[in-house]
């Protein structure tokens, strides 16, 4: 969900990051505007009125994303770099960030999955990249509906429940199309452990994440509300367990040097 800024309850880390955010937007807008003015047509175009699945058609149509292409990648990261490929290429700047450069100040995704800035000009998405790879695809659709909504903000917890909702069938509608779900019509009468086996080899196929399978269960009413709230259960109970393992620099030992994860993290565009 997401949460306007009046909402916030405060944490310096979080404050910092998003002013940190807010700085680089500024920078890139300047720069943008001294070189070549420009609008970016889709941001603020829509409003809640438009049928989520209509929407979704028309974000897709605009970025020419392929679904087919984006499930061929070998890994979810990669399938993660195809979408934000198609998204730069449409106009707006997707950041990896969930810190503030050091793992000392690792913000979890309990606190912040994603924040939009739907500026006209230089419209950013930021996803923590503190959450499971696996879900970064889906946070980047939710806050691209937030900027063809012309909607700010940071998603988290929040109050505005409908919005939210809306953003979540929006990037749900192209990332797993409804008609899908009946190779699972069978989990109605199957056990919870049966449930969690069968979303996660179906997750798994179409580099999703198996939380939003199973949400997506619920809203085609093939599994119940106490199971669906059983199996949110369990995906939160294990992500804040990896999450809560103790951050160290060894982590990524022996992996890519530092000016190739900042160039990843701040993306090509």
């Amino acid at each position: 969900p997401t949460r306007r800024s009046s909402d916030l309850e405060y944490d310096p880390t979080l404050d910092a990051l998003i002013r940190d955010i807010r700085g680089r937007q500024g920078i890139i807008k300047d720069l943008l505007e001294q070189a070549e003015p420009r609008r970016v047509d889709y941001v603020a175009s829509v409003t809640t009125n438009v049928p989520p699945i209509e929407l979704a058609h028309r974000i897709t149509d605009r970025l020419n994303f392929s679904l087919a292409e984006f499930r061929r990648q070998a890994t979810e990261e990669s399938a993660f770099s195809y979408l934000r490929q198609k998204v730069e290429g449409a106009g707006a700047f997707v950041l990896l960030l969930g810190n503030l450069g050091s793992y000392q100040t690792n913000i979890p995704s309990g606190v912040f999955r994603g924040y939009a800035i739907a500026d006209s000009v230089a419209p950013l998405i930021v996803v923590n990249d503190q959450d499971a790879r696996v879900a970064w695809a889906f946070t980047t659709l939710h806050e691209l509906t937030h900027l063809w909504l012309g909607a700010t903000g940071l998603s988290g917890g929040s109050t505005d429940a409908q919005l939210e909702s809306y953003c979540n069938s929006v990037a749900g509608g192209i990332l797993l199309p409804e008609n899908e779900m009946n190779e699972l019509d069978f989990l109605h009468r199957a056990s919870i452990q049966e449930t969690l086996g069968a979303v996660a080899q179906f997750a798994a196929t179409r580099k999703i994440s198996r939380a939003m399978v199973a949400y997506k269960l619920l809203r085609v009413n093939l599994i119940t509300h106490a199971k669906w709230r059983e199996l949110d259960k369990y995906y939160e109970d294990e992500s804040n367990a990896y999450q809560a393992q103790p951050a160290t620099k060894d982590k990524n030992a022996g992996g890519p040097s530092y000016y190739v994860v900042k160039r990843h993290r701040l993306g090509h565009a």
